[in-house]
């Protein structure tokens, strides 16, 4: 992730290699619409609230982060790169 070698094969890039592709891939949770209805906005939370809460204080900050956001850079050679196109995920 530095631009120096290929993350996939670790060939090096400035010597082997006369360009290099960078990949950015995000991983962001997916929401969907809500529908409130007056029930919903009527009932009491709190007990929810303080449940989610509690939860919350059991996760270290990056595994919090991570079910939210997480955004990571590679540097590939152009071999690599062909193989990444045809096939991203393993």
């Amino acid at each position: 992730m530095h631009g120096l070698v290929c993350d996939r094969c670790q060939k090096s890039l400035l010597i082997d290699e006369s360009v290099r592709y960078e990949v950015r891939i995000v991983v962001a949770a997916a929401y969907d619409p809500l529908e409130i209805t007056r029930e919903d906005i009527e009932k009491d939370r709190a007990g929810e609230w303080r449940e989610l809460l509690a939860d919350l204080e059991t996760l270290d900050t990056e595994t919090a982060e991570d079910q939210v956001y997480r955004e990571m850079r590679f540097d590939l050679c152009p071999p690599c790169q062909r193989e990444y196109l045809r096939k991203p995920l393993p």
